[in-house]
């Protein structure tokens, strides 16, 4: 029930914002509006202004919305009123009304990411868990419980990383612009800070998901390898293990942290054969030792092992909280920099450099809504942030049918002189709404093979 209601506030208010945009710059153009709609198909709820006529409406199907305005292309429009026409006006109204729902969006990113700033929000420390084997990370030589103090590219300054999710943002930029990552760090109980170098330019940045940060060696902050809740029937609850016991070891591995365990635990079934384990758990002031043979299961990577048991603790966390000019200024560069990468994104996919397995569509948002919603309000509107640049930058893109289409169109009208051709606008919309309708085709089967893969 939360993902459903997280999902309709956050589609419905962002949609709200964009239409707002072009619902106010339309009056601030002198045009004339009909009908602003938050929604498609029948009208669920709405009301008609006095002042302006307009009618506000809320519509049943929540995928988007509109602000219908005098438009004599549209129906006949009364000799007093023509100047209040959409079509009559001049083409950099026309192009500010177009442009003003994109960075109505982008506006409200900023706001919403200057809340956030100024409100402050708990995030894991940057303490890294024990990297994957061969992975960037531990090519660097990093072993886990190292915590990351600043970062910076390859040739510039260092920056305070001020927490886990900080660190990440760090990779991913260095990741999709082919940079290396330059660290310092402090051991686990050594003050000297030490430096290393990330080389993430040879990192195949195709697929953005948990495989990439797999290939980096980043799955999450370090959580000590405490098991909690057990399934009943679960390898765990069999071999004798109880919540709250602690893994030191298995077999002959050291065990640094919960990330290391969960991952020797998938492996333990890759060949489709449970393969039984020696566990060293420390219970209280005792060592016990226990023999534990996982089950195996079939997920999109294989065989894997599991033992039906919930392990790792809560991370250590750190306030995030900035000062009014601080918190905005982060806001603004936080936005910029997510709309790039966003628009880098969009182009690797579109030259092959990235998978259309990148596309995500309403399921993923509706999931993502839920799970943001359940960390707290901080967190969903980090979220709401985060889909509000999406929904900006997408419809500034020069495809037909979206704004950025239309922008395209004045562009041509600019430099030719003239509109372009009822003809051509016909087959253009026509090819943007299949390219469109291709895209989210691709986005929704992304959707269910995630979710029921």
């Amino acid at each position: 029930m939360l993902t459903f209601v997280a999902f309709i506030v956050a589609i419905g208010l962002l949609v709200a914002v964009h239409e707002l945009g072009h619902y106010g710059a339309a009056l601030g153009c002198g045009v004339k509006v009909l009908r602003f709609s938050v929604g498609f198909g029948p009208k669920l709820w709405g009301w008609r202004s006095r002042t302006s006529g307009t009618e506000f409406v809320v519509a049943m199907l929540p995928f988007g919305g509109f602000v219908k305005m005098l438009d004599e292309r549209e129906a006949p429009v009364a000799p007093d009123e023509r100047c209040r026409a959409f079509n009559t006006q001049p083409l950099k109204s026309r192009a500010a009304i177009v442009a003003a729902g994109p960075l109505a969006n982008l506006v409200f990113a900023v706001v919403l990411y200057t809340l956030v700033n100024w409100m402050g929000v708990e995030q894991a420390q940057a303490v890294l868990a024990q990297p994957l084997a061969g992975s960037v990370v531990a090519q660097a030589g990093f072993t886990g419980t190292e915590r990351i103090t600043k970062a910076g590219f390859e040739g510039d300054a260092l920056e305070d990383v001020v927490s886990f999710d900080d660190f990440r943002w760090w990779l991913t930029r260095g990741v999709l612009a082919g940079k290396n990552l330059q660290v310092e760090f402090a051991p686990e109980g050594v003050e000297q800070r030490k430096q290393a170098l990330l080389t993430l330019s040879g990192v195949d940045a195709r697929n953005a998901d948990a495989q990439l940060f797999r290939e980096i060696g980043v799955l999450g902050p370090f959580s000590n390898a405490k098991l909690g809740e057990l399934s009943e029937d679960g390898a765990a609850r069999s071999a004798g293990l109880l919540t709250g016991d602690l893994v030191l070891r298995v077999d002959e591995i050291r065990i640094v942290d919960a990330a290391q365990l969960r991952e020797l635990i998938r492996q333990s079934g890759k060949d489709g054969m449970p393969t039984p384990q020696v566990w060293v758990v420390q219970r209280g002031s005792d060592l016990i030792t226990f023999t534990v043979k996982p089950k195996i299961e079939k997920d999109v990577d294989g065989s894997v092992g599991r033992v039906g048991a919930y392990i790792g603790t809560l991370p250590a966390v750190t306030t995030v909280r900035y000062g009014p000019v601080e918190g905005l200024g982060r806001a603004l560069g936080r936005t910029w920099e997510v709309s790039v990468l966003t628009l880098k994104m969009m182009g690797k996919i579109v030259i092959g450099d990235a998978s259309l397995k990148n596309l995500s569509g309403p399921l993923t948002i509706a999931d993502y809504a839920g799970k943001s919603a359940a960390m707290g309000g901080t967190q969903f509107l980090v979220f709401l942030a985060l889909i509000s640049i999406s929904l900006g930058v997408l419809n500034l893109l020069p495809l037909p049918v979206l704004d950025g289409g239309h922008l395209m169109y004045y562009l041509w009208e600019l430099l030719a002189g003239k509109p372009v051709s009822e003809s051509w606008m016909d087959a253009l919309q026509r090819m943007g709404v299949a390219l469109l309708l291709l895209m989210m085709s691709v986005a929704v089967f992304n959707d269910l093979t995630r979710l029921l893969g």
